[in-house]
């Protein structure tokens, strides 16, 4: 039972420990999803964050470039209408006036003695000069540049890095359009200008996270994003220095980076992991339309920074569920420990620890060839009453640890199994098919065991004996018996056993043994049907007056109704109340019957009664106080039954001093058949003796019998003690009554019971 038990604890604790895995792993699993899809939509709002402010500055960049295209056409123009420097002057105002956004404007042409002018904001107004000598130089340089491109020239070849401009004392990146005559040839350079501060201001205002930086860079990688705003200048320094130290144009065009976005096709968006002062940022970056490089970067802790609450609330969630279902499984496991506990005890003896009489009748219905052995120890009860309980316990524990050593250690016990019955007995299983000459040497040498063993208790040495009811599955001359029938046949053979005063007896189911068992059985439920629908009923036997040849009297007896409706006798049925404990139940209904039927009559009755419903005190009780009751103790009498077995003289007197005083008589039945009859006379306080038919159905032929029934109706006349003569069953033997002076007379001469009143008699015919 224990490996089984453990074997079912750690099934039970795997499956709880995979449980709670599943559980861990599913959660995890719906934390991860979370996590993407968060991720996920935080990566699309940082995209469309990063997307905005690059478009914005797209669109600037179009704006300028539209605008530098219109100032190269108006310059087209003034090529083929020539004009005095002041048109051009205004054509440039005109140019900065319609595009607000760009700082400065020039027109510069490649043929000798044109004037070049350049315009730029100044205050709120636009001021227009001649363009100075080194702007002449980087004006022919573009303008050698641009010419010598082939077209159609990408927007990113017509815009300059960030570089000073001393004539305004600011740096700016300028935006390059070729000015072309008629036929298309290039003869100039319309440029416009876009100040570095207000690039700065349009990059600052990038905002996704609080730790957000934003940056832009020129063709030449320097940066182009303020760091005054910063809170800690030194470290946004830092900052700056490592990504332009990550040479972003140049890993552009070396090892483009995956695309995690083509929203814009023109302007992929690129991620890269960057640690700055051992921060991890994520930097997303792409490349303008000018060619250069917009880019932010947000601290990953912040973007994890919206995932923490989930994690944390998953992480709360996980340990209370994991709390909740440990407390659970732990309850469960304990429970179920508990029920082994329980199922353990169910099948174990807390004595010996062997397993018990419910083990072994679940062992027996899998038993399919087997003996089992059945020892009840001799005189036990005295041991227990002389010693007391605990040194009966300490006797049979001692037995069953020495009786399991031996079985152990001999070989013809070889997988045999031990077993603690209830009260003294033990039980043992033997696997396998067995004789009575094979197993005859065994319980010799088993039983020797047992008396050799030595015991003590409180310095008394304890003699053991025993007795064995062996059942073997395997008869003989009988159908072999399963192992469910091993028990109660080890059970009957140890009760012939202890019968007979053997050592040992083999159940033999020849000898049809099982079958007055069952018969029994069907007699006591028979008998306990009758009782229930009241078939236990009172025949009268009539009782006559020797003197005056009148009814005087009824013997109360019992008979059972079968279910065909025939009396049965009580000889049949009464000896197997008394062993399935109903002989109370069938007197009390005697009782109940014979007062009921004479209650309204005139003559005397007689009801039997054994030492047994004397001696018990609940029965006895009932009798008197039905009586008492019934005001009918004048015209009873009690029939005292089994004279030869009064032992407890003081409480049969005892019932008969109660009875008395209810003015009950008293008889003494089987007169004559003992020796102790008359000690009951002295001892007992009755009124008539029933001299016992053996010796009245002899009176009219053997001389012996008159001569000793003259001598009791002679005692009892002496004592004033009257005399009723039973089983009178002829004339002849009526007229021997009447000649020794017996005063009553019953039998079949007279009537025999019945269960109506016989009151008419026919004294020269045997009454039927």
């Amino acid at each position: 039972m224990l490996p089984v038990k453990r074997a079912i604890m750690v099934l039970l604790s795997l499956l709880v420990g995979l449980f709670l895995l599943g559980s861990w792993l599913i959660a995890s699993l719906n934390l991860e999803f979370a996590e993407n899809a968060m991720g996920t939509l935080r990566e699309r709002q940082i995209t469309d964050t990063f997307y905005a402010n690059l478009d914005r500055i797209n669109a600037h960049h179009r704006l300028m470039e539209q605008s530098t295209r219109g100032l190269a056409r108006a310059g087209g123009l003034l090529l083929r209408n020539p004009a005095d420097p002041a048109t051009q002057a205004d054509t440039l105002r005109n140019a900065l006036q319609d595009f607000p956004d760009s700082y400065g404007s020039s027109l510069w042409y490649s043929e000798p003695g044109r004037p070049a002018h350049y315009a730029y904001r100044q205050g709120q107004g636009i001021q227009v000069e001649p363009v100075s000598a080194d702007e002449q130089q980087r004006l022919t340089t573009w303008f050698q540049r641009l010419r010598g491109l082939q077209p159609p020239i990408e927007p990113a070849q017509q815009w300059t890095a960030a570089y000073y401009k001393s004539s305004i004392n600011a740096v700016v990146i300028s935006h390059a359009t070729l000015i072309r005559d008629a036929q298309g040839r290039p003869l100039g350079l319309a440029m416009t200008d876009w100040l570095a501060d207000d690039i700065i201001s349009t990059v600052s205002r990038v905002e996704v996270t609080p730790g957000t930086f934003a940056f832009l860079l020129d063709h030449d990688n320097r940066n182009l994003s303020s760091l005054s705003d910063a809170a800690d200048v030194d470290r946004a320094q830092r900052m700056i220095n490592s990504v332009t130290a990550l040479q972003l144009h140049q890993r552009l065009q070396d090892q483009p980076l995956p695309i995690i976005s083509s929203r814009q096709l023109a302007s992929p968006m690129q991620q890269l992991r960057h640690q700055v002062d051992e921060q991890d940022y994520s930097l997303f970056y792409s490349p303008t339309r000018a060619g250069m490089i917009f880019g932010i970067g947000v601290p990953q802790a912040e973007i994890d920074a919206v995932l923490t609450p989930m994690r944390d609330s998953s992480t709360r969630i996980q340990l209370l569920a994991g709390t909740v279902m440990l407390i659970i499984s732990a309850l469960i496991l304990y429970l179920v420990a508990g029920t082994l506990r329980q199922l353990r005890n169910l099948y174990t003896d807390p004595l010996t620890h062997l397993p018990n009489r419910e083990r072994l009748l679940a062992d027996l219905r899998k038993t399919h060839t087997a003996s089992l052995l059945l020892l009840n120890l001799d005189a036990f009860k005295e041991i227990n009453d002389f010693y007391g309980h605990q040194c009966g316990d300490h006797v049979i524990a001692t037995l069953a640890q020495a009786l399991q050593q031996h079985l152990n250690e001999r070989a013809d016990w070889r997988g045999s199994r031990l077993y603690r019955m209830p009260a003294d007995e033990l039980a043992i299983w033997l696997p396998g098919h067995h004789s009575q000459e094979q197993l005859t040497p065994t319980l010799t040498r088993l039983l020797g065991f047992i008396s050799n063993l030595e015991i003590r208790w409180q310095e008394q040495d304890i003699p053991l004996h025993a007795s064995i009811g062996v059942a073997c599955c395997n008869q003989r001359e009988a159908q072999d018996l399963s192992g469910e029938q091993l028990l109660p046949a080890a059970n009957i053979a140890l009760e012939l056993a202890r019968a007979g005063n053997e050592s040992f007896v083999f159940y033999d189911a020849s000898r049809g043994v099982r079958e007055g068992y069952e018969q029994n059985l069907i007699g006591a439920n028979r008998l306990r049907a009758a009782l229930e629908e009241q078939r236990i009923v009172a025949f009268f036997q009539p009782i006559m007056d020797v003197t005056s040849q009148r009814i005087e009297k009824y013997e109360c007896l019992v008979r059972m109704i079968d279910e065909q409706g025939e009396p049965v006798s009580p000889i049949h049925f009464l000896e197997l109340a008394k062993k399935v404990r109903l002989y109370r139940a069938i007197t009390r209904c005697m009782i109940d019957s014979a007062i009921a039927r004479f209650a309204d009559q005139r003559h005397s009755f007689s009801i039997n009664l054994s030492c047994e419903d004397l001696l018990d005190p609940e029965l006895a009780d009932y009798i008197i106080s039905t009586v008492e009751s019934h005001a009918i103790g004048q015209r009873v009498i009690f029939e005292i039954l089994e004279s030869e077995g009064i032992e407890n003289y003081a409480a049969v007197r005892q019932f008969i001093d109660r009875a008395k005083a209810l003015g009950c008589l008293i008889a003494i039945d089987d007169f004559g058949t003992g020796y102790s009859n008359f000690e009951h006379l002295l001892r007992l306080n009755v009124d008539l003796i029933k001299i016992d038919g053996s010796l009245i159905r002899q009176l009219d032929e053997n001389p012996t019998a008159l001569t000793l029934c003259r001598g009791i109706v002679q005692f009892a006349q002496e004592l004033g003690l009257q005399t009723v003569a039973e089983f009178v069953h002829s004339p002849a033997v009526l007229k021997q009554v009447r000649a020794l002076g017996i005063d009553f007379a019953q039998g079949a001469a007279i009537g025999m019971p019945s269960a109506s009143l016989i009151t008419e008699i026919d004294l020269h015919q045997p009454a039927g």
